[in-house]
């Protein structure tokens, strides 16, 4: 089996609002979608946003979700000044800056934030970190 994951998907409150964050905040190319879905493309892994309560049912789930979910999606960039610009950005989008961008404890430059339906977001410059 190859191993890669090939779709995150996010149930959101807003399909129309997800999509506007994520096209015109974030910069994510749209790829053709069936209707009452979106995705975006991230390399060789694809981005859904889904209204969470249709997903909550075809996950066999009722719709709340209260708390922390337990994870973070992670986006690395290319400098500090990248990690400070798109924490920036994200606030003028409705995001809510979570943790300031900040130097690590591992040798890295981060932030978080958190998109309008709360999904948890890391901004990365990590030194050591190759795309290739």
């Amino acid at each position: 089996m190859e191993q890669f994951v090939s779709y995150i998907t996010l149930g959101v409150n807003d399909i129309d609002n997800s999509r506007y964050f994520y096209e015109n905040c974030l910069n994510l190319p749209r790829v053709k979608s069936p209707p009452g879905v979106n995705f975006f493309s991230l390399g060789q892994t694809r981005l859904a946003i889904w209204s969470c309560a249709s997903l909550a049912t075809a996950g066999g789930l009722t719709p709340d979700r209260s708390g922390f979910p337990g994870f973070c999606l992670s986006h690395n960039v290319h400098s500090q000044h990248e990690v400070d610009d798109l924490l920036f950005r994200v606030t003028s989008f409705g995001a809510n800056v979570t943790k300031a961008a900040h130097l690590t404890d591992w040798g890295g430059y981060a932030g978080y934030f958190t998109d309008p339906d709360g999904f948890l977001w890391e901004i990365v410059y990590n030194p050591k970190f190759s795309k290739t």
